[in-house]
C-alpha cells in the first residue's frame, strides 16, 4: 500500500521519519542538524541537504502559526483538565488559573521551533516534489 510519488515515497513510515526530525529540530528531509542559526531563526537552506528551509510564502508562514497557536493551546487546556481531574473535588481554581495562563502565555514561545519545523515536514509530505 505503499504509494510513490514523483517526488519520492509517501508511506507512513517515511511520513513518520519527516514527523520525527522535525520533533528533534532537524532537516525534515535529511535528518542532519544545523538548520537553526539560532533558537527562532531557521537558515534559507540545509547546510547538508540544501532544503530550501523558508519557504517565503505568506500561507507557509500562517499554517507554521496555526500549528503553534493549536499545539500550545492544547497543552495548555490539557494541563488545567489534568490538574483539575487530579484535585478534584476541591480543585485551586485559582493556581490552576494563573498556571493554566502562563502555560498558555509561554508554550507558543517555548514550542515556535518545533512547530515551524513540523509544518515543514507536512509540506514536505504534501508537496516533496517541490522541497529543493
Amino acid at each position: 500500500m505503499a504509494a510513490r510519488g514523483a517526488g519520492g515515497p509517501t508511506t507512513w513510515r517515511h511520513r513518520l521519519c519527516l514527523v520525527s526530525r522535525a520533533v528533534r529540530r532537524r532537516c525534515p528531509r535529511c535528518g542532519e542538524g544545523g538548520v537553526w542559526s539560532n533558537f527562532t531563526r531557521m537558515r534559507p537552506r540545509c547546510p547538508s541537504c540544501a532544503l530550501e528551509l523558508d519557504r517565503g510564502e505568506s500561507d507557509y508562514f500562517y499554517g507554521a502559526y496555526m500549528l503553534n497557536f493549536v499545539a500550545a493551546e492544547l497543552l495548555a487546556i490539557g494541563v488545567f483538565v489534568i490538574a483539575l481531574l487530579a484535585t478534584w473535588p476541591s480543585p485551586p481554581w485559582t493556581v490552576l488559573t494563573y498556571v493554566t495562563v502562563a502555560i498558555a502565555i509561554i508554550a507558543p514561545i517555548v514550542l515556535y521551533p518545533t512547530t515551524k519545523a513540523l509544518w515543514l515536514a507536512v509540506d514536505l509530505m504534501f508537496r516533496p516534489s517541490e522541497s529543493g
